[in-house]
């Protein structure tokens, strides 16, 4: 598991220091779909940016396995908004960049490339280039790419924020399938609540001013999709619509403070 002990950032600003995350403590679980939602400017990105290992903490620490987190690391796989791939690259060259930077056999590459072109349903794209493609298509290679190093939990940075939101919604179902399907811990930032209920096994809402943990809660409603409940049935239970609106609640509150 990534334990998270009194954590605190604050950045040097023009007038002084800032703290964005103050004294934050959380468990993210091997094998967890957890979810961090909160208002604008609570440091969501800051939070999974220092779980990645790409800012430092200014006090408190990250650990993996009782391990201190000091950087980056092929066990913390990240997908941003922004899918990052390499535009004169393809399908299948974009999702082996990782391995080939590792410096893995050729045969090795093949093998891996082949099993995640099949687990997110590209292989009939292995061979496109990345401007033949959907939205949707893209952010399927750059979770296979992350996915190809075999990381233990794979970082999302609002993954479906730049999706349309038809896409966005097929994608939240794509997401929690490939999640049940590979049995990687899952950390994923989104501002979007009725997302955020859906698809987390763990809810972590966090209030701003400065960024700090204001409840985490157990959901199944992920669960519950997985094992072939209907998302428009999910989403029109009361006890969602209920949990979407207290929580709807809590964040317009925060913000207006």
């Amino acid at each position: 598991m990534i334990r998270i002990d009194s954590l605190s950032v604050a950045f040097d600003t023009p007038r002084g220091p800032h703290t964005v995350l103050s004294e934050l403590d959380l468990v993210l679980r091997d094998g967890s779909f957890t979810v961090v939602l909160g208002p604008s400017g609570c440091g969501k990105t800051t939070l999974l940016n220092v779980v990645a290992g790409f800012i430092a903490p200014s006090a408190g620490t990250v650990s993996l396995d009782a391990k201190t987190v000091t950087g980056p690391g092929s066990e913390r796989g990240m997908v941003f908004q922004d899918d990052a791939l390499l535009p004169w690259q393809n399908v299948e060259q974009n999702i082996g960049f990782g391995l080939v930077l590792a410096g893995a056999p050729q045969a090795q590459r093949r093998a891996t490339v082949s099993a995640l072109l099949d687990l997110t349903g590209l292989t009939a794209y292995a061979r496109y280039p990345l401007w033949k493609i959907s939205g949707g298509m893209r952010q399927r290679v750059g979770l296979a790419r992350a996915l190809a190093v075999d990381p233990r939990f794979l970082l999302l940075d609002e993954p479906l924020g730049a999706l349309d939101s038809s896409t966005r919604l097929k994608m939240q179902e794509y997401l929690l399938t490939l999640w049940k399907r590979c049995g990687k811990g899952m950390v994923m930032i989104t501002h979007d609540i009725s997302e955020a209920l859906f698809m987390a096994t763990d809810l972590v809402l966090m209030r701003a001013n400065p960024g700090r943990i204001a409840s985490v809660q157990r959901l199944d409603f992920g669960e519950r999709f997985v094992a072939r409940e209907t998302s428009r049935a999910i989403k029109a239970d009361p006890a969602f619509l209920r949990l979407r609106d207290d929580i709807e609640s809590q964040i317009f509150a925060d913000e207006e403070e």
